[in-house]
């Protein structure tokens, strides 16, 4: 839980806006992203780097000057940012559980 909150902290200026429960062990903690919320659930029955069912995509600023954040942060760069056909500029990363993350911006 600690290591998601802080990558996202770090890469994405994430903050913590919920906590469940309020003391003790944490079993969820949400985190404002902009105008919206990412949830995040603490279940250790779930093995790290386990196939995913799910892409979390996050509208940024500068794709690319993000990118040299992720590793430093514990996550992983899986290629360059690439402009796609539908207009946006999007940067494939793996966070530290191995979570598909889409970091995107529109093309000007």
């Amino acid at each position: 839980m600690e290591r998601l909150q802080a990558f996202y902290a770090g890469l994405v200026g994430a903050e913590e806006c919920t906590r469940v429960p309020e003391e003790g062990p944490v079993f969820f903690v949400g985190l404002r992203i902009g105008g919206s919320e990412l949830g995040i659930v603490a279940d250790r029955s779930v093995e790290t780097g386990a196939p995913v069912r799910i892409l979390l995509s996050i509208a940024v600023k500068d794709v690319d000057a993000l990118l040299d954040r992720v590793e430093p942060l514990g996550g992983k760069v899986l290629g360059p940012a690439n402009d796609m056909p539908w207009g946006q500029r999007v940067a494939h990363i793996q966070d530290p559980d191995g979570n598909a993350v889409n970091l995107t911006r529109p093309v000007a």
